[in-house]
C-alpha cells in the first residue's frame, strides 16, 4: 500500500544486519503459511514445486519495480486519495507481469485453475517483502510489541487483499481458459480492473478509518477470502465446450 514511504524511512534511517534478516524472516512467513493453505486447491493436478518456487521469487522482485513506479508517481501525484488509487494499479500490474514471465517460459499451464494458483503465488512473493519492509522499523528500534502488531496487521489484512485481488485476475482467464486468444486478452484486462478495484478499495478503507476499527476493516477482506474459496470451486468445473452438433 504505502510500499515508497516505507521503503525510504528504512533506506534514509539505516538498518542493521540483524533487523533485516528477522524483518524478513517474519515477513516471509505469513505468505508461505498462506500459499500452503492454497495450494492445497489443485491438490489433483499439483504444479511443480520449482516453478512455484520461481513464481514467489519473481513475486518478491516485482517489488523494486512497484517502488520505483510509486516512487514516479509521488512525483507527478499529489493527492494522496490519488496515489493509494495509482499505486494499486502498479501492484496489480508489476504482480501480473511476473506471472506473464512464468507463462512465456513455461508449459505447466494446462488446466483453467493453474491461472489462479500462478496468480496467488506471485502475489504471496509481493506481499512477502512488503511484509518485510513494514517490519523493519519497529524491529530495528527493538520495538517487539509494535513488531508483533504489525506483522498481525499483514498476515490478517495486508496479504490477504494481495491474494484476493491478483488471484481474481487468474479467475477472470481461468474462465476463458478454453475461449479465443482475444477473449482471454479481455478477461485479463476486466480481470486487472477487478484487482485495482478491491485492492484500491483497501487502500482507501484503510486511510479513511480510524485504528481502532482495524477489525471491521478486514472483515470484507475475510468475506472475499471466502467468495475466492467458492471461485475455486467455480473454476474447477470449467471444461471444454462441446462441439455444436
Amino acid at each position: 500500500m504505502i510500499l515508497v514511504y516505507t521503503f525510504i524511512t528504512c533506506h534514509n534511517e539505516g538498518m542493521s544486519g540483524t533487523a533485516i534478516t528477522y524483518a524478513f524472516l517474519a515477513g516471509i512467513l505469513p505468505s508461505l503459511l498462506w500459499l500452503f493453505f492454497w495450494l492445497r486447491e489443485d491438490n489433483l493436478h499439483p504444479e511443480p514445486r520449482l516453478v512455484i518456487a520461481l513464481t514467489f521469487l519473481l513475486g518478491m522482485l516485482s517489488v523494486a519495480l512497484a517502488i520505483y513506479g510509486e516512487s514516479v508517481v509521488t512525483i507527478f501525484v499529489k493527492s494522496q486519495t490519488e496515489q493509494y488509487i495509482v499505486w494499486a494499479i502498479i501492484e496489480e500490474v508489476v504482480k501480473g507481469l511476473a506471472v506473464l514471465i512464468i507463462f512465456l517460459f513455461t508449459d505447466q499451464i494446462d488446466e483453467p485453475i493453474d491461472f489462479m494458483i500462478y496468480f496467488l503465488t506471485a502475489a504471496l512473493g509481493f506481499a512477502a517483502i512488503e511484509n518485510s519492509f513494514f517490519l523493519l522499523n519497529p524491529l530495528s528500534n527493538g520495538n517487539i510489541s509494535a513488531s508483533i502488531a504489525v506483522g498481525d496487521f499483514r498476515f490478517i489484512g495486508a496479504t490477504l487483499v494481495h491474494t484476493v485481488s491478483s488471484t481474481f485476475i487468474g479467475f477472470c482467464l481461468a474462465l476463458a481458459f478454453y475461449q479465443r486468444f482475444w477473449t482471454k486478452i479481455f478477461m485479463g484486462i476486466i480481470g486487472l480492473i477487478g484487482a485495482s478495484a478491491i485492492h484500491s478499495a483497501f487502500n482507501l478503507s484503510v486511510l479513511s478509518s480510524a485504528p481502532q476499527n482495524t477489525i471491521s476493516i478486514f472483515a470484507w477482506i475475510w468475506c472475499a477470502v471466502i467468495v475466492l474459496i467458492i471461485l475455486f470451486e467455480e473454476v474447477k468445473a470449467v471444461h471444454p465446450l462441446l462441439p455444436a452438433t
